[in-house]
């Protein structure tokens, strides 16, 4: 027999029994839908922190304030030897004068500075309140994170060492104390904490950061005047600085921490005993990336075992199939069909199944992927690698779960097949 007939004996023998076909795909469906769907959210988390990140820049540095491992341990030995009391230590916080040293003492690497303090505030316009995040910074905030505004300004150094009162609005803390998406408040006043700002202007749209907070849910105001009057503190929060080329950064890297650890009477051995760390962006997104192809990972492999199952239950139907077509099988071998026939009918009903079961699960993982963007207003991005994956897999599984049975039924004496009842 050639392949076409085994082929119209194979569609013919699914066709028989469609409910039991169609249970049996339903496992591949299910398997290779998840497959889609769960490559195409980690592709898509992948995206966004990747242009997060770019949005500020390859040359950009963040420093913090980090615990000083030896101090705490050493705190924890003194107070094993006071007998369980309480044994202080100094920290070194960042404070407005680092940073400003910073930018003065490395102007070959560092193209500017922009300290920052952090806080929730209230805010109020008119009836309406609001709850949103308070950045205090300088002017250069702007140029250090790609920051942009779509109306007025940003605030000036001149009202940064004056104190002034003046602030720049995100979008979703204009909708929030106004409900209008399209509201431009650049030149109204409104309240933080009690206290009056004038609206100097609006930031540009910036959507999700890269651990996918709001970057639109936030006020910008001078950092003096955050310090002073909004957030009652002497330290700043973290430290953005642009380096003048992205081939500067290993370098400004250096110089900074040498300085800091100078200003800061620190003692080796070194990072251990710092008192702040410094991450790049590029080491930033390296972390989110390898976070989000983690459990696109997991989840596949949570995909492939489903296929796997889904594999066993086509072993299982079709060793029902052989051992319900029993005779028919001895009767095709009494009038001439060959174990080969027999096991190229079986392999192809096997092969249908995966097959039509995959290119289903391609159509329901795509839906499900434009569904969830959709409704969820998640990015998902359905490749064609994993579309050719989801294919090629079910396929495999198909083949390798339906050759045992195959093998099974080819096998069958044609005497014993003819008297089986």
């Amino acid at each position: 027999m050639n392949l076409l007939d085994n082929i119209r004996l194979a569609m013919l023998g699914l066709s028989s029994n469609k409910m039991r076909t169609g249970l049996t795909m339903l496992g591949i469906i299910m398997g290779v839908g998840v497959v889609i769907i769960v490559v195409a959210i980690g592709q898509g988390a992948t995206k966004n922190v990747t242009d997060a990140i770019n949005s500020l820049g390859t040359n950009l540095l963040q420093i913090r304030p980090a615990p000083n491992t030896l101090h705490i341990n050493y705190a924890i030995t003194q107070a094993a030897l006071l007998g369980g009391k309480t044994a202080v230590y100094s920290s070194n916080h960042l404070t407005l004068p680092d940073a400003k040293m910073v930018a003065e003492e490395f102007p070959q690497s560092v193209a500017a500075i922009a300290p920052q303090v952090r806080g929730t505030v209230q805010l109020k316009y008119g009836s309406n309140n609001a709850n949103t995040s308070l950045i205090g910074t300088t002017a250069d905030y702007g140029f250090v994170n790609n920051t942009t505004v779509d109306s007025g300004r940003f605030f000036t150094e001149f009202e940064d060492t004056g104190n002034a009162k003046v602030c720049v609005l995100g979008k979703t803390v204009a909708l929030n104390l106004t409900n209008d998406p399209t509201a431009d408040l650049t030149g109204k006043t409104i309240s933080i904490n009690n206290v009056d700002f004038l609206v100097v202007g609006m930031q540009t749209a910036k959507g999700a950061g890269s651990f996918g907070q709001d970057q639109d849910d936030v006020v910008l105001c001078p950092i003096n005047t955050a310090m002073l009057r909004m957030l009652n503190t002497t330290y700043i929060n973290f430290l953005s600085i642009r380096c003048t080329t992205p081939e500067m950064m290993p370098l400004a890297q250096q110089q900074i921490a040498a300085f800091l650890r100078l200003r800061h009477h620190l003692r080796p051995p070194y990072p251990q005993n710092d008192d702040f760390q410094i991450t790049s962006q590029t080491e930033i997104m390296q972390r989110q990336a390898s976070v989000a192809d983690t459990m696109t990972s997991l989840l596949s492999a949570v995909a492939v075992i489903s296929l796997v199952v889904g594999g066993i239950g086509i072993m299982n139907i079709m060793l029902v199939s052989v051992t319900e077509r029993t005779r028919e099988i001895g009767i095709r071998k009494a009038i001439g069909a060959t174990p080969r026939d027999i096991l190229m009918q079986f392999l192809i009903e096997a092969a249908i199944i995966s097959i039509l079961g995959g290119v289903i699960g391609v159509m329901v993982g795509a839906g499900g992927a434009i569904l969830l963007a959709s409704l969820a207003h998640w990015n998902t991005i359905v490749s064609s690698t994993s579309v050719v994956l989801g294919l090629v897999v079910s396929a495999a599984v198909g083949l390798f779960f339906g050759i045992y049975p195959a093998s099974k039924a080819a096998a069958l004496s044609p005497i014993d097949a003819l008297r089986y009842e």
